[in-house]
C-alpha cells in the first residue's frame, strides 16, 4: 500500500484545530484519506462501527490524536483502543495543546509514536505536520 492511501483519523473536538490540520495537509500536499471524530467515543464507533456510524475501511494506521476533549478524551480512548486486538497496532501520534507531565508520561506509556504540542503560529503548524508526513512516509507499515 502506498503512503497516499493510508487513511488517517483525526480525533479533535476544536473545530479550529480541526481546521488547521486540514490546510496545513493541503500546504504540504498530503493526499491521504482523512477522517475525523470528535471525541475518544464517536472515533471508537467509527473504529469498531457502531452507534450509527459506518465503520472506517480500510482501518486508519495512523490516528492523530488531541488530548482534552469532551466525553472521551485523548488518554480515556488510548487505554480503550490498546485493549482491542483490532486496533492496538494503530500508530497514534498526540497532536494536542496540553503541555501537561502526567499527560506526556501516560500517552507515551500508552505506545504513542510521537506527542506534539500544536504551535500556535501558523507557519510553525505547517511545519509540524511537514515533519509528520515525512516520518509516515519513511516508516514501513504492515
Amino acid at each position: 500500500m502506498s503512503p497516499e492511501n493510508i487513511a488517517i483519523l483525526l480525533i479533535d473536538d476544536d473545530e479550529v484545530d480541526a481546521l488547521n490540520v486540514v490546510r496545513a495537509f493541503s500546504k504540504v500536499k498530503i493526499r491521504n484519506p482523512l477522517f475525523r471524530a470528535h471525541d475518544g467515543l464517536e472515533a471508537l464507533a467509527m473504529l469498531r462501527g457502531g452507534s450509527g456510524l459506518e465503520k472506517i475501511e480500510p482501518t486508519p494506521k495512523i490516528i492523530l490524536l488531541d488530548i482534552n476533549m469532551p466525553r472521551m478524551n485523548g488518554i480515556e480512548f488510548l487505554r480503550e483502543m490498546r485493549q482491542d486486538p483490532q486496533l492496538k497496532s494503530i500508530n497514534v501520534v498526540v497532536l494536542t495543546t496540553s503541555n501537561e507531565d502526567q499527560d506526556k508520561i501516560e500517552a507515551y506509556r500508552l505506545n504513542v509514536a510521537g506527542y506534539v504540542i500544536k504551535p500556535l503560529v501558523p507557519g510553525k503548524f505547517i511545519e509540524a505536520v511537514s515533519t509528520l508526513n515525512m516520518y509516515w512516509n519513511l516508516i514501513e507499515m504492515p
